[in-house]
């Protein structure tokens, strides 16, 4: 990724991860620039330059979409980011909260060989932290199927495998609470109008707001 500038690469993450809630689907410049806290402008004069080097496409009224390429540099990006995340947090013991934003730094300046030395010494790790697949050395990435908590209703049981890492004060909630990904769970109620949902972990009922259940992704058990 030596030719391709910290700012695309962030653009190609972004583009990434947005498509990958959309099912796939090509995504507008509008939920991108806000994704990544910039102007439309801004953000519409960034796709023209991914489209201009091969790594995204873009159709009026249709959105922006990654080629091959772009998927490649992205894929590239989160396995140093989420490879970061979880050395800081096992090795150095960076709180699960913090370890987002100094991940977001040193991805852009990761070498490869210092990628592979990472990688070994945590055993070639399939997940981060927060429960995020972390993509292979060849650019593959174990995408499991997942539903957000707050879809879930009673009596539906699963495991909650990940959670959005761009919130520390979620983190900080859930790490407070005990709860991780791995932990089983059971939907004893939920609320209407966005209300709280009642979740049982372990011998504990905690009452989860509906923006924190729209972060928790769960495994569910068929």
């Amino acid at each position: 990724m030596e030719h391709v500038s910290p700012a695309v690469q962030d653009y190609a993450k972004a583009i990434y991860a947005l498509q990958a809630r959309a099912g796939g689907e090509a995504v507008s410049t509008n939920d991108l620039a806000e994704r990544l806290d910039v102007s439309a402008a801004s953000a519409s004069g960034m796709v023209r330059k991914l489209d201009d080097l091969g790594l995204a496409t873009h159709e009026r009224y249709r959105g922006v979409e990654l080629t091959d390429a772009g998927e490649k540099v992205a894929l590239e990006v989160l396995r140093h980011h989420r490879l970061l995340e979880l050395y800081l947090a096992e090795s150095l013991d960076v709180p699960w909260d913090r370890v987002h934003d100094e991940a977001e730094v040193l991805e852009h300046v990761l070498s490869e060989d210092l990628e592979d030395l990472i990688a070994a010494k945590l055993g070639n790790p399939t997940r981060d932290p927060h429960g995020d697949p972390i993509p292979t050395r060849d650019g593959r990435i174990d995408e499991t199927p997942t539903a957000s908590l707050q879809e879930l209703e009673a009596g539906d049981t699963g495991v909650f495998v990940r959670v959005s890492d761009a919130d520390p004060e979620m983190l900080r909630y859930l790490g407070e609470r005990g709860i991780a990904p791995g932990d089983a769970l059971e939907v004893i109620d939920k609320q209407p109008f966005d209300g709280p949902v009642f979740v049982r972990f372990g011998d504990d009922v905690h009452a989860l707001g509906g923006t924190l259940a729209r972060a928790m992704r769960v495994e569910v058990a068929r």
